[in-house]
Order: structure tokens, then sequence, then C-alpha cells
């Protein structure tokens, strides 16, 4: 993610009044949105800007990205596009922003498969313009754009604005017809054109000839022809310049830009040439570079630029910000370099301490760079990075990086430490662990030089060190190297260093979920929560919070799985210090851990209104897990429900945005689906996932795999049921046994609690109704103690039957069987007016009639999806089905018959 977005780079660009019409281009380009790409290309000045802004201006939906170099990261690159997308189309890309948000840089095929699949089912269509875009063009955007085009919706328009080809397969889409180009001949101003602009639009009443030479000169060059408007004004002999006008390109540039300049006073000149070091410019910003200008404080001499047509751009509507036209940016840093080198530095000095005073690190650092003053650089980093790490911005420290010297890191070991921990946040890991030695050096021999801007840092630098050694090991699988440097991390920290206890806390915990230490990792967890809440990273706690629900839940213990969760949404709601607790990422987390604690306690109404709530919260104020988490929950809600379309497709979208945060995976999507196959008795389906995860009977029982086998043993027993084949149900009954004795070896409550019914399931299949009680009373007695029904609801009706012939055991068989009839009742009465469709061919289904209710309503297509808890695709799939069985085609047409049929 970007530091901070910078807003006026998705504003659409204000079109100047007065400029020519170029009907010949804008008509083209309004007759050709169809095509998948228009490319735009031309060198600088010819235009390009303008024409996309006065072609797409009065269209809508359009996006609109002015790129910049910086954004050739394509995390950079991809967080501003989907933006602007979500400006232009609301809804569009707030999937895709939380999973770029989420995936690390890693995974931006996912985004923009997501992004693809959002648009492909939405009505609206949207244009795309990305303009400047060769500043961006680096093979990691090429790629992703390129796998954009490749799957684009027919939603979705894509224009460019570049000064040189895009490295895209520009080739196969002119053969296929999907490209429309504009190069610089079509660009180039006709003699028509640049009357109107030489003599209409700037009054300068040149002859004819006089026309038709400066055309040909500048071969309709438009910035050339700006510039030249703005050097004739006022010129008596304004033949004889034009006569005396000749050159290539850069002559041109560099010959107007000098008459430009020469006809300036002094300070306005001045003022050109001094903030020409600026890619943005405002009143107070340009007042601390270069001063007033003839008594003019900054934001008045950028109103005199703009009134005399000096190729600035305003970039918002209140005319704060503005910058020069890229060309004439150019023109002037090169002069700025030809006639004051030495004052160069000065002023990118001045403008990073204006934008270091504003709160602009990002800004700060760059021109610190720019003004060679690594050493200011680096004090800007080192002080900025606590904050940047709350604020979770290490791909900002991840990009200085490279333009910090290994010289200047030697005697910094705080900066030091501070880039690799922003290279291992970003997953790169090569060559931290030699940055890593260099720091142990330092502090093991402290050079004189030696300099620390965090006193507080460095304090916590030997402990930090050993917490990012801990780290590497568990990338690199070591689990016993992982604890040891954690626990030296935690030795060095001591009682004060809070972050270091919940880092080092963490990674054991993580260590030890790896190999089925669920207490150990739940400690760890616990522990790290504690620390984060003491130095107030409330999301970070409660990015812990899921963690330790996870693992409660799997050791059986309901009711802490409920306190930890409720602990942190009050937390979080003590942060805002009155306003709504909603604000805080991880709220919605928080509700869905609630709802996961309420379903497995047989509450179903319970769980279905946290999930909406946290549906209702939105992205924001979710976690890298949240969209999947939400709708492996949902599934679960809609399958018990009947509605098995919308489950399927729930858990499809779950995978989709599948994202572990560096947690193990043990519990897969792919095994979950397969477990609601098997439900459905669709089991080719089941057995197809059984060979690609490659699970089988005779594996050992490793703890990261259990979930995977547990749910295998539940494809055999299916099986042995469709064929009674008594090798299978022993087949079932030896990796149950098996798989139970290691979740007991690891005090893993509910995998206990699970093969034990599964087993007992196996008993009675084999006629030894002794040993299936044997079992159920083993998976009862911990269920029991906290109101835990979900397992036995889940097993079946056989389960239910057999619970109620325990001895001692009615009260807990009754609850079961009272959660039983609470869903069987819910299923009847999600299907009200099924009598009143008999006349129907294929009667409507139940959710069928929950879609055609809101149909008649004042909801849109989004709103019904959101009020029903769906995604939009499975709404659009239902209506097409009603339309389908009501034989109709539109919407009105589709609420007119269901009256009819008193639907």
């Amino acid at each position: 993610m970007v530091d901070a977005l910078v807003q006026t780079k998705l504003a659409f660009p204000r079109v100047r009044p007065g400029l020519v019409a170029r009907a010949r281009l804008t008509e083209e380009l309004q007759r050709t949105r169809d095509a998948a790409m228009t490319l735009v290309s031309a060198p600088a000045g010819f235009g390009k800007t303008t024409l996309l802004a006065s072609a797409y201006g009065d269209a809508a939906p359009v996006a609109w990205v002015s790129l910049d170099s910086r954004d050739g990261d394509a995390s950079r690159f991809w967080t501003y596009v989907l933006h602007a997308l979500d400006i232009a189309n609301p809804g569009c890309a707030s999937t895709a922003l939380n999973l770029l948000e989420s995936a690390g840089g890693g995974a931006l095929a996912d985004v923009v498969a997501s992004l693809v699949n959002e648009l492909s089912v939405r009505t609206e269509d949207v244009t795309l313009v990305l303009d400047d875009y060769h500043l961006a063009d680096t093979p990691e955007v090429s790629e992703t754009v390129g796998l954009l085009l490749e799957h684009r919706p027919p939603q979705l328009r894509l224009v460019l604005g570049t000064r040189a080809d895009p490295a895209l397969p520009l080739s196969r889409l002119r053969a296929r017809g999907e490209l429309v180009e504009i190069r610089a001949a079509d660009l180039r101003f006709t003699a028509t054109e640049a009357d109107d602009y030489l003599n209409e639009v700037h009054g300068l009443g040149l002859t004819e000839s006089d026309v038709k030479t400066l055309e040909t000169r500048t071969e309709g060059w438009a910035a050339a022809l700006q510039l030249a408007a703005v050097s004739l004004r006022g010129r008596d002999d304004s033949t004889g310049f034009i006569a005396s006008f000749a050159g290539d390109d850069r002559f041109v540039v560099d010959f107007l830009a000098d008459e430009v300049l020469d006809q300036q006073p002094d300070a306005l000149r001045r003022f050109l040439l001094d903030t020409s070091v600026l890619d943005r410019l405002s009143g107070s910003l340009c007042d601390a570079v270069t001063g007033p200008v003839d008594g003019m404080a900054g934001g008045a001499a950028l109103e005199l630029l703009e009134r005399r047509n000096l190729l600035l751009v305003p970039l918002d509507d209140h005319r704060r910000w503005y910058r020069y036209h890229h060309l004439f940016a150019d023109v002037l840093h090169v002069r700025l370099l030809a006639e004051r080198p030495g004052d160069i530095p000065a002023l990118h000095g001045r403008a990073s301490r204006w934008f270091e005073q504003t709160g602009d690190v990002e800004a700060a650092v760059r021109h610190s760079f720019a003004a060679g003053d690594v050493d200011r650089a680096a004090d800007l980093i080192e002080v900025a990075t606590p904050d940047l790490r709350r604020r979770r911005a290490e791909r900002l420290l991840r990009s200085w990086v490279p333009a910090v010297p290994m010289e200047v890191l030697a005697r910094r070991p705080v900066l030091a430490s501070n880039l690799a921990g922003g290279l291992m946040a970003s997953n790169l890991f090569d060559g931290v662990s030699e940055r890593l030695d260099a720091i142990e050096s330092t502090l093991a021999s402290p050079p004189t030089d030696m300099v620390v801007r965090d006193e507080n840092e460095w304090r916590r630098l030997p402990a930090v060190v050993a917490t990012h050694r801990s780290g590497l090991a568990l990338v690199a699988g070591d689990l016993e190297a992982t604890r040891q440097h954690a626990d030296i991390a935690l030795e060095r920290a001591g009682g004060s260093d809070q972050l270091t206890v919940a880092s080092a806390s963490a990674l054991k915990g993580l260590a030890s979920w790896t190999v089925g230490d669920l207490v150990a990792a739940r400690d760890g967890y616990r522990a790290a929560a504690q620390g984060l809440a003491a130095v107030g990273h409330v999301s970070d706690v409660l990015a812990c919070t899921i963690t330790v629900v996870d693992l409660e839940l799997a050791l059986g213990n309901l009711d802490a799985a409920q306190r930890a969760a409720q602990d942190a949404l009050d937390l979080a709601g003590a942060a805002q210090d009155g306003l709504q607790a909603d604000a805080v990422r991880g709220t919605a987390d928080m509700r869905v851990a609630l709802a996961r604690v309420a379903w497995e306690r047989g509450e179903s109404d319970e769980a279905a209104e946290l999930l909406r709530a946290a549906g209702d919260l939105g992205d924001d104020a979710g976690l890298p897990q949240q969209p999947y988490r939400w709708r492996l929950a949902m599934a679960a809600l809609r399958e018990r429900e009947g509605d098995r379309e919308a489950a399927e497709a729930l858990l499809a979208e779950a995978e989709r945005l599948f994202n572990s945060d560096f947690l193990p995976n043990v519990r897969p999507v792919p095994a979950v689906h397969a477990r609601l196959h098997i439900r459905c008795g669709d089991l080719p389906a089941a057995r197809r996932w059984a060979a690609g995860a490659g699970v089988g009977v005779e594996d050992d029982p490793r703890y990261l795999r259990e979930y995977e086998h547990v749910t295998l043993a539940r494809l055999l027993l299916a099986e042995h049921d469709a064929t009674r084949d008594a090798a299978t149900l022993e087949s079932a009954a030896t990796l149950l046994r098996r798989l139970r004795g290691s979740a007991t070896a690891g005090a893993r409550t509910a995998a206990v609690v699970e093969t034990s019914i599964l087993l007992a399931l196996t008993a009675d299949a084999a006629g030894d109704v002794e040993q299936a009680l044997s079992w159920l009373t083993d998976a009862a007695a911990p269920a029991q103690a906290v109101g835990w029904v979900r397992p036995f609801l889940d097993a079946g009706p056989r389960v239910q039957h057999l619970l109620a012939l325990l001895p001692e055991g009615s009260a807990f068989a009754g609850a079961v069987a009272a959660a039983a009839r609470d869903t069987r009742s819910v299923d009847s009465r999600e299907a009200p007016g099924l009598d009143d469709v008999e006349t129907l061919v294929v009667p409507l289904s139940a959710r069928e009639l929950d879609v055609l209710r809101l149909l008649g309503s004042d909801l849109d297509g989004p709103a019904i999806a959101r009020h029903l808890n769906v995604s939009l695709p499975t709404v659009r799939t239902h209506t097409q089905r009603i339309y389908m069985k009501l034989g109709v085609n539109n919407r009105r047409a589709a609420v007119r018959r269901a009256h009819q049929l008193r639907l």
C-alpha cells in the first residue's frame, strides 16, 4: 500500500474554457468505447491529457489515474487504480482493495482476478483512463495489466495515455480488432486547428501565412504552439519571430522556453526555476521553497502564472494545488541546472522541511534524497518508523531500502534494523540475515561516528534483532531456532518492551501451532495481545484475538473464546473515546468470531444476526482474513437454511479470497467444500477433492492436515453408507483411531470430540451399539460442560438417537434435539408461499422467494445482496432463474406475475 493516497492523482483534469474543439478526435474516441483498449500514444506535449479529458469529461462513470514514476511499483499502481474505480463505480473494487492490502505484494494476479469477477457482474460500464502510463510501465505492472486485458469483462474499457508504446500484447489486440490507436500524427494540430488556437483562443491576429508557417515549423505540436503563443503575446514583429523559428523538437522547446522565461520579470522567472524542483505546488509550499515574488505570496504567484497561461495545471477545484505541464517542468529544471546548479540542494532541502512539518514523511524523505542529504533522509526515516509500523506502512520502508547506502547503515544500527524489518514485513528475506549480522557487529563494536535518533528504539535494538532472527527461522521452517531466538528476544526485552514481547510471543505461538501444541500457541497469542494492548496497537490486538478464538475453539473452550472476542470488541470501543467502535479495523472480525461461538452452541439465529452485523460494517472494519472468514461462516448458515447453491457460491468466493496472514492453514477451504459435498451426497465431487488434496488412509496423522484427514474419514463413511463395503468401513475406523490418538495427545478437544462421534457412527454401522455408545460418551463429556451441540447436529439424526440412549445423558440429548428442531423449523419458515406456486411447472425455491419479494422493493441489486448477506453474483443467478420460472424477462414483469400468482 502507498503511505497515503494523493487524492489529486485520482481527480479528473479540468478542461480549460476556450480550448480548441477537436471534434475529429473526441468523436473517434467516443465511437470506439466498446474496444478493449484505446491507446493514445505520442511524445511529450502533444495534448494527450487534454484530449482524454475533453473526450471523457461528459462520460460516466470514468475512473482517472494520473500516474508518476513511483507507480512503477505494482502494488502502488493497483492501489491507485482500484481506488479510482471504486470512486467511479462505488463498491466495484472494494474486495480487490482488501485483498491487495492483505496480499503483501505477492498475489497481484488474485487482486486482478477479484476485480474482473466483480466488474463482470455489474450492469454499469466503467472507463479506466491511465494517464502518463509510460511512467509506471515496469514489467510487474505490465504483467498485471496484461492479465486484466486478457480477462477483461465487457463492462470495462481501458484507455492509456502514454509517451511510448506499453509492453502489452498490442499486436494480438490489433488482430482481434480490439485496439483503437491515436498517435502523434493524429494529435498534431491541423492548420485550421492551429489557426483557431492562435487567433481565436489567444487573439494573436496572425495572418494565414504566419499560422501556416508556425504550424509547419512546430509540426502541429501542441506544447510548442502553446509556448509560441505565450512568446508572441505583445510582440510587434510576429512575422519576423515566426520566420526565425526553426529546429527539431528539442530545439523548439529550448528556444521557446528561453523566449517565455526571458519575457517574465526577474522575480517571476526565478520563482519558475526555483519551484521546478516540485512535482506539485501550493502557495505555502512555494513560500517555503522560494519566498515571496515582488511582495506576492506563493498563492498569488501561482494565480498570476495561471492567468498568464504559463503551462500551470490546477489539481483541484479550489486552486490550492497545481503542477507544471510536464514538458515545461522538464525545461525549467534543465534551465535551473544550467544556471544555478548550486542552488538545487538548498531548494530540495527547504521542500523537505516543509513536507516534514506538514506530516508528509514520504515527500520529505524524497526531497532529502534529491538534495543529496542522505543523513537527513536517514534521520527522517528513523524517527518516522514507529508510526509507520503502527499504520502498517512497511512497504514505504521497503521502498527506501535501495536509497540508503550500506555505509550509512553501518553507523545507524536503528535505521538498519528498521529497514530490515520493512523487508521482512514485505515478504522479502534475501540478504536480511547479512543485514542482521552487520547490525550485531555494530552493537558489539560501536563506531565512533554512530548515529542514533530514536533512543527508545536503540534500547530495544538487541531484542528486536533477536525477533528478526526468530522470524527468519520460522520462514525457513526451523521451529527450534524460532523458539530459541524468540526466547532470547523475550529475555532481552524484559518487561518494558511490550512490542518485542508481543512479537516474540506470537512467533513462539506460531511455532507451537505448527506442530499442534495449541495450548502453547494460545498462551503465546494471549501474551502478544496483552503487549500490543499496552502500547495502543488496538487493531493488532484484534488480529491476535482472531487466532486466540480459533485456538480456544479447537481446545473446546467455548466460554473462553467468547470472552476473548467480547473483550477485544470492548477494547475497540474504548479506543474510540466514545465514538463508534466500528471505526476500528477488526471490529467486524470480532463479530464473526462471536458468531462462530454462537454457531457451535446451536444458537443459529444469534449467529446469523452477528454475521449480518459484521457484513453491514463493510471491508474497512475488517482485517485481511475477514473477507474469506465471513463467507465461510455465511456458507454454513446458508446450508442450514437449505440453500445449497448459495453455500456453494460463498465457499467458492472464500477459496478465492483466502488469506492465511502467516497463520498455518489448518482448515483449508477446499476441505470445507468437500464436507458440503459429502453432506449433500455428491460423493464424486468429494472424491475429486481427496485425489487433488493427496490425502490417504495410510498417511501419518500430522496436525497440519488433521482437518483434511477427518474429512477423508467422513467420505469413507459416506461411501460405506452407499456401498455397504466392509473394507471401506474398516479403513475409516482405522484412520479415525489414529487421528483420535494424535488429537488426544495434543489436547485438541475439538478433534477428539469429532473423531469420537465419527467412531461412534463407525461402530454403529458395524452393529456394535455398545462400542458406539462408549465412543459417544467420550464425545459428550467435554461438549456437555460448555453447551457444545454443533458437532452432534452436523453428525445427523442417528447420532442424536444414540445420544438419547446414553445413561444420564438425557439433558444434553434434549438440548441437541431442541437445536435440531429449531433448524428444521427455520427451514420451513424460509419457504412460505410454496403452496401458492403449485401452478408453476418448476416451483420457486425458498431463497428465490426471498429474492422475489425484494425485487418488489426499491432496493437495487447490491442492496438486495447486502440485505440477504449473499454476493451480488448469487442474487443475479437467483434473479435469472426467477425470470425463467415465471416466464418473464425483466424485474417489473416478474413482480407483476408474482402478484398474479399471489407470491
